[in-house]
């Protein structure tokens, strides 16, 4: 990596820290600011939280065309400053109506950041350095929303809603800081995407190709899954599953939801060491299994409502084993993306990944909150158990597809470099 890609890499990341340290002070209270500080009710605060998911799926579709077309910089700076209206605009809404259309701009706002973030990641990277800088970013948004949210925790004050337009406002700097920082960084002219090669040359460009690229579809369907049976389950299924069976308290599931945080920011590098040179197929498979073995735990947690402490162990590790494997999936899912992608269709091959991300944030929750909402427990946690299963078996069945460079790019680099050239050998 050259020294210009590197100070343009570690902007990129010193911003997104900032905007998700803002995050992190607005979005644990949001439904409680909507609902009860503003006095919408709960019904108004379940649609603002529906419009991000709604307004992330109407722009991303469209977004990753002009990523390639126009470059990420200009859509990321585009995204932040929508966020940053979106965000002031909630802070200071209160009617339904407007509380809405913040929410709409926030959430695409957000939603385009995202895709053009990872597109600029990945032109500032190459693939030997692409899972690092991926584990990074991956690292910094955890801990920023952890900081955020325990310092918004202290700010915050029910009865005075000026308190919480001190936390939007807030968050809309750190998105302005956001995009003014990365408004700085001087990209390179072409993206580092190598051994990118759509797999039907005769595929036209934008979706026809992507939907052409069998490796990639199936990524995309292994992506869904395991965004629904983890990422899409945190504040619906599970936390009712907790309350509701296990018996224990929100200030537990407070507890509950930290060692989510501190396992990943605790074991991001160490994972990264382990898995930055083994297979990408074989390491998603493991995270399935090992979300399998936290599923388990939540259910062994529910059977044992005498033993109150053995419980709350149980559900605890439960978040604890699902940030061990958001550990492994960040140094590997990103940077896979960006491998199978051809060079014009990367920010087309992030968005992609992203809307699908959106879908699954969306139907686990619904799903999640029907189940538990019908008392269906035991059929949901056997559900999620089949859902992470089934991660492992998709992730293995993907590896077929992959070339040596896309699994394991690192050991193909150091490889590469230990076969001599046929100059070598004939001087030889």
């Amino acid at each position: 990596m050259t020294t210009a890609m590197g100070a343009a890499l570690r902007r990129i990341q010193l911003g997104n820290a900032l905007s998700a340290f803002g995050n992190g002070f607005t979005v644990p209270f949001l439904f409680v600011y909507v609902s009860q500080v503003r006095g919408l009710g709960a019904s108004t605060a379940g649609v603002v939280l529906a419009t991000f998911a709604v307004a992330a799926l109407v722009v991303l579709p469209f977004i990753g065309r002009v990523i390639d077309r126009r470059g990420p910089l200009p859509v990321a700076v585009a995204g932040t400053v929508s966020a940053a209206i979106g965000s002031m605009g909630l802070g200071l809404a209160d009617t339904k109506e407007l509380v809405v259309a913040a929410a709409a701009a926030l959430g695409a706002g957000i939603a385009v950041v995202q895709p053009s973030l990872a597109t600029m990641i990945v032109w500032c990277s190459t693939t030997a350095t692409r899972s690092r800088a991926f584990a990074m970013q991956f690292f910094l948004n955890n801990l920023g929303l952890g900081v955020g949210g325990l310092l918004g925790g202290q700010l915050v004050d029910t009865s005075n809603a000026g308190s919480f337009v001190r936390l939007f406002a807030i968050e809309a700097v750190m998105f302005l800081v956001l995009g003014a920082t990365v408004a700085t960084v001087r990209l390179p002219k072409a993206p580092k995407v190598e051994d990118a090669i759509p797999s039907d040359r005769s595929a036209g460009g934008g979706w026809r190709a992507l939907v052409a690229d069998r490796a990639m579809v199936q990524l995309l369907v292994l992506g869904f899954v395991m965004f629904f049976a983890c990422y899409g389950q945190f504040e619906s299924g599970l936390a009712a599953f907790a309350v509701d069976v296990t018996r224990i308290s929100p200030a537990t599931l407070g507890m509950a939801l930290a060692a989510n945080t501190a396992a990943i920011v605790l074991a991001q590098f160490v994972m990264l060491k382990l898995v930055e040179r083994r297979r990408r197929s074989r390491v998603i498979a493991t995270v399935g299994l090992i979300w399998t073995a936290a599923w388990l735990a939540a259910g062994f947690s529910g059977l044992v409502p005498g033993a109150h402490a053995l419980a709350t162990t149980l559900l605890i590790s439960t978040y604890a084993l699902f940030g061990l494997g958001e550990s492994m999936l960040s140094p590997t899912m990103a940077p896979l993306v960006a491998d199978l992608a051809p060079t014009r269709l990367v920010g087309q091959y992030n968005s992609a990944f992203a809307l699908v991300k959106q879908l699954a944030l969306a139907a686990g929750p619904a799903a999640g909150g029907m189940m538990a909402g019908a008392g269906m427990y035991a059929a949901y946690i056997v559900l999620l158990i089949f859902c992470s299963l089934g991660i492992t078996v998709l992730a293995l069945r993907l590896g077929r597809r992959l070339t040596p460079a896309q699994e394991n790019p690192l050991r193909h680099t150091v490889v590469q470099r230990r076969v001599p050239s046929d100059r070598e050998l004939v001087a030889a």
